[in-house]
């Protein structure tokens, strides 16, 4: 497929630590890790610059260790840590199908990543490579999808992405209420004025600030991603509107 049928050449994929469970209750599946390995070598062979950010809830998230009773600071720097982890078997994944991926961590920990620095990432796209920025903002009480936000605007992507385990963003949750509608489209503000849980409130308002359009998208069904770098309506699309 020539570049010039793509709509978008770089690109940030936000990953859940929850979607690298695939079918365990906890840890990292390596069919499902492989699967989306595939789907993201699968776009950049193609010449998409592609990044991720990947979150930490299938080891730790920082606000449920709080409610249990740990200081906040702390299970959130743990949640950075768990991220890592999620991020050093991303790149295994990629790697082992021929793609080179760079870890880039908020926090230091220089023995297994590097530190991230902007230019250095920008840098690691225009080389071919697929970074993968760990330890979210590197701040406790931000969350990864916060993070996420962040790094898209900051390495000038086209487009942010984050998969789920739904085919866009719905009224309701459409597991519970059968009733509950898609949105095809939305506006940042109707995002935030219906609290529709697609990111959190500080990551939306980045985006808003920033003019980031976001899409949300079923990572469980093959093909989704390449169908939206080629410029397909894909699950939600989060903008500022007409």
């Amino acid at each position: 497929m020539p570049k010039k049928s793509l709509k978008y050449k770089r690109i940030l994929l936000k990953l859940s630590g929850e979607a690298l469970m695939g079918r365990f209750d906890y840890g990292i599946d390596p069919e499902t890790i492989g699967r989306l390995a595939d789907e993201v070598m699968e776009i950049h062979r193609l010449g998409v610059e592609v990044a991720l950010v990947i979150g930490g809830g299938n080891i730790f998230r920082g606000a449920g260790l709080a409610e249990a009773g740990m200081d906040r600071v702390t299970g959130d720097h743990m949640g950075m840590l768990a991220t890592v982890i999620n991020a050093l078997a991303m790149q295994d994944a990629i790697e082992k199908r021929g793609g080179y991926a760079r870890v880039m961590s908020a926090i230091k920990i220089n023995d297994v990543c590097e530190d991230f620095i902007r230019r250095r990432a920008v840098r690691h796209l225009e080389k071919g490579r697929i970074p993968i920025f760990a330890a979210g903002t590197g701040n406790p009480f931000f969350t990864t999808d916060s993070a996420a936000a962040l790094r898209a605007i900051e390495i000038g992507a086209d487009l942010l992405l984050k998969a789920t385990k739904v085919d866009g963003v719905y009224s309701a949750d459409p597991k519970k209420v059968k009733s509950a509608t898609r949105f095809e489209h939305l506006t940042y503000d109707q995002v935030i004025e219906r609290k529709l849980g697609v990111m959190d409130t500080a990551a939306i308002a980045l985006c808003r600030e920033h003019a980031m359009p976001m899409r949300i998208y079923d990572m469980n069904r093959p093909g989704n991603l390449l169908r939206i770098v080629r410029g397909e309506a894909v699950g939600t699309l989060v903008d500022r509107g007409a």
